[in-house]
């Protein structure tokens, strides 16, 4: 019966077998040094499973942002962590939003929209055309604004006060979608840069093992022609 050969691993000292284990050898040069700050007995023959090695990575990315970047955000931390916890970043933002905007949010929302659209340019045409053409039959009877419509001009004025305050809060309502969209991207890209280099040391790994096979494979090879080779003899 064939058994799998174990490996220590250098930092928790627990035994697993090749699949979880990574050689120092392939691990990049910043993340070597952040396991030799706390192991002293790491070195180029050293072994280090991959939830360990996983947790050097992130305290590295850690060290990294905060290099760069000064002390991490509440959005970098946020990453971190669902990177950790294998969790994903991209969800409906909209959805979001509906459920958090209040009543009259939402009442701002929609009349500022019809505000801005050709139905109201159409409605608002056709109310100053029937308004000045009632109030212009002066001949025929007592109009309720004569001209020059100081009544109209009065709603008109109202109007606008009303309207500018409600196009405001739509507004603000927009920039504060923009920038929850702004901060949701930052998050993704910065997972999937995250995410692209801990996939290199992925492969990396999967090459040396790749490699240590056909090395073993090509040993067997060499002693059965060896063995060939004797038997001619």
């Amino acid at each position: 019966m064939k058994h799998n050969k174990l490996y220590e691993c250098s930092v928790c000292h627990k035994k697993f077998g090749s699949s979880h284990i990574i050689h120092a050898d392939i691990i990049r040069d910043t993340v070597s040094q952040l396991i030799k700050k706390d192991i002293s007995t790491w070195d180029g023959m050293s072994n280090i499973c991959d939830n360990d090695l996983h947790h050097y990575q992130n305290l590295y990315v850690n060290n990294l942002l905060e290099t760069d970047q000064g002390n991490l955000t509440e959005l970098e931390k946020e990453v971190i962590n669902n990177i950790t916890n294998h969790e994903l970043i991209s969800t409906n933002l909209d959805k979001d939003f509906d459920t958090k905007w209040t009543l009259g949010e939402r009442v701002a929302d929609k009349i500022a929209s019809f505000g801005g659209s050709w139905a109201f340019m159409g409605v608002f045409a056709g109310f100053l055309l029937v308004w000045i053409t009632i109030n212009s039959m002066i001949f025929l009877w007592n109009p309720v604004d004569p001209f020059p419509y100081i009544l109209l001009n009065l709603v008109l004025s109202c109007l606008a006060a009303i309207q500018a305050p409600i196009i405001m809060m739509s507004q603000n309502r927009q920039e504060a979608k923009d920038r929850v969209r702004s901060q949701h991207d930052y998050q993704v890209n910065l997972k999937a840069e995250l995410e692209i280099r801990q996939l290199n040391e992925k492969i990396d790994h999967l090459l040396y093992h790749q490699w240590e096979k056909l090395t073993k494979i090509e040993e067997i090879q060499l002693d059965v022609l060896e063995e060939l080779r004797l038997k001619k003899i």
